[in-house]
């Protein structure tokens, strides 16, 4: 079993940076790549972000040159580095894992973003 903690969320104005964090415990030997996802309010979760075990990283088209995405694996800690905000960000942001083999996904409870115009 994975638990996912999420944290940093907060308002910011439009242009401003928020930095996410995804803390890790349990099982974490287990889990093959981790991922940022988010769901506006009356909208479908959507993949923001996706880093393997390795670091390879991957975006999606809307974030492309202002997220980044990164790992710390001494810490069981996950990031989202936002710059840029834009008010179609806000979002509340949840943290993925997905488990080696059987690809059993686990999730955090989410962090709220909201960005003023």
């Amino acid at each position: 079993q994975v638990r996912l903690v999420e944290s940093g969320g907060g308002l910011v104005q439009a242009g401003g940076s928020l930095r996410l964090s995804c803390a890790a415990s349990g099982s974490i030997a287990t889990i093959n790549y981790m991922a940022w996802y988010r769901q506006a309010p009356g909208k479908q979760r959507e993949l923001v972000a996706t880093i393997t075990s390795g670091g390879s990283t991957n975006y999606a088209d809307s974030v492309k040159g202002r997220f980044t995405i990164s790992r710390d694996n001494a810490k069981n800690t996950m990031y989202l580095q936002m710059n840029s905000l834009k008010p179609e960000d806000t979002s509340v942001y949840y943290c993925n894992a997905v488990r080696w083999g059987d690809s059993i996904n686990y999730w955090g409870e989410g962090t709220l973003v909201t960005v003023s115009s």
